[in-house]
């Protein structure tokens, strides 16, 4: 019937679907189908990040206006890139500049390597009770705000009434400023972010090492492989991936050293080293009502930390390990 139609009308396309779509339509369908609890609890995070995160980026262009409450975003007057040469022509754009970058360096430099450490220690633990709890105690602080960890840290570093100044005192010794001397400062910043991301990283790490074959570890066991090597040869080799992943990530949140952690921390004794991009664009912004000049440093923030994130990703590339 069907070849007798095609001879009546030549030219008339089959409209009947091959077979083969058939079974993928109707497969997409039943995969979507049973998928619907799982896009259900997807959707509040789609909705979060269109709502406060993508949305609010029609907002960058306050960055190119003279903003005014009276006028509104549409209607305040437009200066193109006055604003950007007002702040960088301004002396103290540089220094913070400098302090957000040798700060967000430093906590690349000791915040990121540790959390592997940790987890290939507590990978190495047998006793399930001891890797239980340990874990339990340094995942603890990630849930600390900053607000809390910077009582810990004054409770400890405080000049008069500080744990460590009381014990110097003890031992007749002279109390130390450490809150206000830029090195003390400093370390003392970098070592209380460590201290409270470095659990979370660990846990991302273990997450990771599971995915490694046993077989491995008792191949190299019987070639005679010592315990380091292993971890050389087998532990490291097989995180890789997730090393890189987070260490792009890091890289993009270097121009983002962390309002909150500076914030609680800093003091006018130390404001040459800890004056960052997020305390300036908060004074600058919320409290002299500058939003034009603060959105242009956010905006220089972000645009830094969008290229370091390709130029990171690029150098992934060429072994292997690109993100995108």
């Amino acid at each position: 019937m069907k070849d007798a139609l095609m001879q009546r009308n030549p030219g008339a396309p089959d409209l009947a679907p091959a077979p083969a779509v058939q079974r993928r339509r109707s497969g997409l369908a039943r995969r979507m189908r049973r998928s619907i609890p799982l896009y259900a609890m997807l959707l509040p995070v789609v909705v979060y990040y269109i709502v406060f995160k993508y949305v609010p980026m029609g907002g960058l262009v306050i960055a190119f206006k003279s903003y005014n409450f009276a006028d509104g975003i549409l209607r305040s007057p437009w200066v193109g890139w006055k604003n950007f040469e007002l702040l960088f022509s301004t002396p103290n754009t540089a220094s913070m500049i400098w302090n957000t970058l040798w700060l967000s360096v430093l906590n690349l430099a000791f915040g990121f390597p540790l959390p592997i450490a940790l987890a290939v220690l507590l990978n190495e633990v047998r006793q399930a009770w001891v890797k239980k709890w340990v874990q339990t105690l340094v995942y603890l602080p990630h849930f600390f705000s900053w607000v809390i960890v910077s009582g810990v840290v004054l409770t400890l570093f405080a000049t008069d009434y500080g744990t460590v100044n009381r014990v110097l005192q003890l031992l007749s010794l002279q109390p130390v400023t450490f809150l206000y001397e830029p090195g003390s400062w400093t370390a003392i910043f970098v070592g209380a972010g460590v201290w409270k991301e470095m659990g979370f990283g660990a846990v991302i790490y273990l997450a990771a090492l599971t995915a490694i074959d046993p077989a491995l570890y008792e191949s190299a066991s019987l070639d005679g492989a010592s315990k380091w090597r292993q971890i050389w040869h087998v532990t490291l080799p097989g995180i890789r991936h997730t090393i890189v992943l987070m260490l792009i990530l890091t890289i993009g949140k270097v121009m983002e050293v962390g309002f909150d952690h500076i914030y609680n921390l800093q003091n006018s004794a130390v404001a040459d080293v800890s004056e960052v991009i997020s305390t300036y664009m908060y004074k600058l912004g919320l409290q002299q009502a500058q939003f034009s000049l603060s959105t242009a440093m956010g905006l220089f923030e972000s645009v830094v930390g969008f290229i370091l994130v390709l130029a990171a990703n690029r150098i992934a590339k060429a072994y292997n390990h690109a993100l995108f």
